[in-house]
């Protein structure tokens, strides 16, 4: 093949994949939660090795030891923060709450014009962190852990598939969105390694499967 024509190809496969990704970004949602990127594969795997692996214990555990959706900045709490980052063209009033958006779901790919219909998701669930290790912390820990905008541990999704979740960890429920998975079990494993919880056995083996293809 000579030169011009090995050029030629390559010019051609750089117009075909421009107008693929133009396509796909065409396709994409109009609103899409800005969770904080989490690590990538191999870091997290990294942190799963080095996470203690121990038997849960939920006695003693109330959500109210966890206060959460505590004031931000202004009039704004930590859901309405997140409402806000999550959604897009979000409008809010002078109390600080959505009056209208757009929110699209990363568990279950469906959209939401009314902030009723969204939950903020603690990604890894209060009571998991109690199980886990948070039983030992003070009343500001948890207060931290339950509003913590800088890890990916806070994100705004369906209402019903957040209760759905409850507070299973990745051994009993994962998104319904496949191609959210990865994103999912990386900032798992992220949340529990920043605050040194520990992960029961079976935590840990769907963990190291799921992340074993990120």
């Amino acid at each position: 093949m000579s030169k011009f024509y090995a050029r030629r190809r390559v010019s051609i496969l750089a117009a075909l994949s421009g107008l693929i990704a133009s396509v796909a970004l065409f396709n994409a949602p109009t609103a899409s939660a800005a969770l904080p990127t989490p690590v990538s594969g191999a870091t997290a795997r990294s942190y799963l090795a080095q996470l203690t692996v121990a038997t849960e214990d939920r006695t003693g555990y109330d959500r109210d030891l966890f206060p959460h959706w505590i004031t931000q900045s202004g009039t704004c709490n930590t859901r309405e923060v997140v409402l806000k980052r999550d959604g897009t063209n979000v409008v809010q009033d002078s109390s600080c709450a959505a009056t209208s958006g757009s929110w699209y779901s990363v568990y279950d790919g469906a959209t939401w014009t009314a902030a009723s219909d969204l939950d903020i998701d603690h990604l890894v669930p209060l009571a998991e962190a109690w199980d886990s290790g948070a039983d030992s912390w003070t009343t500001s820990q948890r207060q931290a852990f339950a509003n913590d905008l800088t890890r990916p541990q806070l994100i705004a999704v369906t209402d019903n598939v957040n209760q759905a979740k409850g507070d299973q960890d990745p051994a009993t429920w994962m998104p319904s969105r496949t191609a959210y998975r990865c994103t999912y079990v990386r900032a798992w494993v992220q949340v529990k390694y920043y605050y040194d919880l520990s992960v029961d056995s079976a935590e840990k083996s769907a963990l190291t499967n799921y992340l074993a293809s990120c």
